[in-house]
């Protein structure tokens, strides 16, 4: 069900993204934009989804698991408005240090460009802090085995934008469509938590909010909600340094850069994030001595990192071989050239490179949270955005010029250096959860089978791609993606990969 929401509402934001990149392209406007979104981006990523569900889920589901629905209610209702004032404050401090925020997050971007980045930043402010209280809807429904409509409601988030673009691009300049599709997002996220409000208040006999903070339970939640927000904003620091790095690039490279990450975020979201989700109400719930709840942990992690390698590593590899046929056909029309496709392809295989680790690294870090353990994920987060940084700098900014590439290939140098770091924080998390739990993880023949059906996959699917007469990407697309997954299955199937062979069987099963 997470991985069913996740995927109808990431179509929904592919879609608005072609859009976009119709009317806007790498402009400066897009640029604007995409910084712009970033910034109030900040308060959802640090109070939302991530931290919340780390600190908030294990707590109440644990309290719903010894049917103590009274405190389960006071936890939620204090949760609720103790949230609702901190984002409050946050989204007033946001609108007023506008174009200090953009000073320091796009140090690069002057005049007309600056002054349209931070007209977006004070408008899009109070729809990223609804969509904060949105991630609070998300951990109840999550905890009653409420999963699908969560993960679904973005999708009309993603239609009020569409929306706007479509009415008004044809007739507005770039920097007026831009503040239209601004408003249009703070309609989109007062939309997305209108449409879950309803289930969530029926969960309860008779929630109420406040600000109450002396119940042992809530401040549990608290102390846990620190680490996992320190965690949360360090990562954000890793991806505000990306901006700031592309910001110092030619124009554009902020707006490729945005354009590459919906399309390498979505198996991470898709795959990472659904099993993870998935996961945690249940790995909270477990009660039971220390050898019974680490025998119950280890079967349930191995058999999730199978499951997310087992769509994951196709995704790498049709990223890196056949990136630029994805591209294409979500992004070229209108402005959006072949070039500004090439570009795009390029950043798309630098995220090839890390993206298993930060897969499978998100279904670590929740079985950390499961064992309210926030704050040893945060040390190894603390370094990842270390070297991210460091590695960051070095192949955006000094290692084009250093093999003769030209200045805007750094965009991709970012995405390289994110996946080296990944992969550190990957080992770390592992190391950590086997010393707890006992050994973790994906066998090594499992992994070479995955690489080996993925590589001649994309071998097929490139010769197929070669000798075709077409000319229209989305066409391309589907043929040439569709013999690639389907080259995959049968090998993976061929090989005995277990999950080729379930998926196989939930086709062919008899019903009736």
């Amino acid at each position: 069900m997470v991985a069913a929401g996740i995927f109808l509402s990431r179509i929904a934001g592919l879609i608005r993204q072609r859009v976009f990149a119709h009317y806007f392209a790498t402009s400066d406007a897009a640029d604007a934009f995409a910084a712009g979104f970033r910034i109030p981006n900040l308060l959802q990523n640090l109070f939302g989804e991530g931290a919340l569900s780390a600190s908030f889920i294990p707590v109440y589901a644990g309290a719903r698991s010894q049917k103590n629905d009274e405190e389960a209610e006071h936890i939620a209702g204090a949760v609720a408005g103790l949230l609702g004032l901190v984002v409050a404050i946050g989204v007033l401090l946001g609108v007023l240090g506008a174009p200090l925020l953009v000073r320091l997050i796009a140090p690069g971007f002057e005049g007309a460009k600056r002054d349209l980045t931070i007209v977006l930043v004070r408008i899009l402010f109070p729809g990223a802090g609804l969509l904060v209280l949105s991630a609070w809807c998300l951990g109840v429904l999550n905890s009653h085995g409420k999963f699908f409509l969560s993960y679904a409601a973005p999708i009309i988030w993603n239609v009020a934008l569409i929306a706007a673009l479509v009415i008004f691009g044809p007739r507005r300049s770039e920097a007026s469509l831009a503040v239209y599709a601004a408003w249009a997002s703070v309609a989109g996220s007062a939309l997305q938590i209108g449409v879950q409000l309803p289930a969530v208040l029926s969960l309860f006999a008779r929630l109420r909010f406040s600000l109450s903070a002396r119940s042992d339970s809530v401040r549990t939640v608290i102390r846990s909600f620190f680490p996992a927000f320190v965690s949360r904003g360090v990562i954000q620091i890793s991806a505000f340094v990306d901006a700031l790095l592309a910001s110092l690039l030619p124009g554009g490279a902020v707006a490729a850069l945005g354009y590459a990450q919906t399309l390498y975020t979505l198996p991470v979201s898709l795959f990472g994030m659904s099993v993870s989700a998935a996961e945690l109400p249940a790995m909270s719930s477990v009660v039971g001595d220390e050898v019974a709840v680490a025998a119950y942990l280890r079967g349930r992690l191995d058999n999730g990192l199978r499951q997310i390698a087992f769509f994951v590593v196709p995704s790498a590899m049709a990223f890196a071989v056949l990136g630029q046929v994805i591209a294409a056909a979500l992004f070229q029309s209108g402005r959006f050239s072949a070039d500004d496709t090439r570009w795009v392809w390029g950043i798309l295989a630098g995220s090839a490179v890390g993206l298993l680790a930060s897969t499978l690294g998100r279904l670590y870090a929740s079985t950390y949270y499961a064992l309210r353990d926030t704050r040893t994920p945060l040390r190894f987060a603390l370094l990842r955005v270390t070297l991210t940084i460091g590695l960051g700098y070095l192949c955006a900014i000094q290692l084009p010029p250093i093999l003769g590439l030209p200045l805007r290939w750094g965009a991709a140098g970012l995405t390289i250096s994110a996946g080296i770091a990944g992969w550190v924080e990957f080992y770390l998390l592992r190391r950590g959860m086997n010393a707890r739990i006992g050994v973790t993880g994906i066998p090594r023949v499992l992994v070479l089978k995955l690489y080996s059906a993925a590589g001649i996959a994309a071998a097929a699917a490139w010769g197929v791609n070669r000798i075709l007469p077409l000319t229209r990407p989305v066409l391309v697309a589907v043929i040439v993606l569709g013999v690639y997954g389907l080259v995959y299955f049968v090998l993976a199937h061929f090989l005995k990969v277990a999950q080729a062979t379930a998926l196989l069987n939930r086709v062919v099963r008899p019903r009736g």
